[in-house]
């Protein structure tokens, strides 16, 4: 009963006029990274609103809108993991990061990624080892690739760079431009923070990197450094 009075909130959120934007926006056409994805429509901080009313629901429900063809019901049981991981002890914490990694195949599109992965599979393995981390980036499936990079983002707010540093290696010839982008992002992450960190990582490897990817990592550099990046004077 709980599902439906949930689902029931969504559809009356619904707007066809915006589901119709994110159909294209998220690339669900053929052969594209979403194809198939259904969308209501509905506003991301709609959805984390419903996140804060529903957060104490259990994971065999939560398991529920996860498993759902609909991306906003998959986004609002990710949006609540977030949550109950972040107000749980340990034991539920653990019992959040396992299902996670269970059911990654749901967790299917870039925005469900960002908005999940360094808050859940990041604060677990942050005094962990970090194994799990490098058998996702060496997943074929794509999301499970772009989990373990920006998971990563936990450690880069604590100071720590090494494991994005080190997938960031693992993923240089990775064919996918959600990849490229991603680890980019996280670079250009850490050059905030540690900017000799990140030139160390692009004097080695920028002549290599993918197009997309040296450009998101070199977005915050000055102009005449960002020139000598691209045309490989550097």
């Amino acid at each position: 009963m709980l599902i439906e009075q949930i689902r029931t909130k969504l559809q009356k959120l619904a707007d066809k006029e915006r589901a119709a934007v994110s159909k294209r926006f998220f690339k669900t056409g053929p052969g594209e990274y979403g194809e198939g994805d259904l969308f209501l429509g509905i506003r991301v901080p709609e959805l984390r609103k419903l996140a804060k009313e529903y957060d104490d629901i259990n994971l065999d429900e939560t398991k529920q809108l996860l498993q759902s063809a609909i991306h906003e019901e998959r986004f609002l049981a990710l949006a609540i993991l977030v949550r109950s991981y972040g107000k749980g002890d340990k034991a539920q914490q653990k019992k959040i990061y396992e299902f996670y990694l269970g059911n990654t195949r749901f967790v299917n599109n870039w925005d469900l990624v960002d908005a999940s992965a360094e808050h859940i599979v990041g604060a677990f393995l942050a005094d962990k080892s970090t194994a799990p981390l490098y058998k996702l980036a060496g997943a074929r499936g794509l999301w499970e690739r772009r989990i373990a990079i920006t998971s990563t983002f936990h450690f880069i707010k604590q100071g720590r760079f090494s494991e994005t540093v080190r997938i960031a290696e693992m993923l240089l010839s990775d064919e996918e431009d959600l990849i490229h982008k991603a680890v980019g992002w996280m670079l250009r992450e850490v050059g905030k923070r540690d900017f000799r960190t990140e030139e160390n990582f692009l004097r080695r490897h920028y002549k290599k990197m993918p197009r997309t990817m040296l450009r998101y990592a070199i977005e915050r550099f000055p102009e005449s450094e960002r020139r000598g990046y691209l045309k490989g004077t550097v």
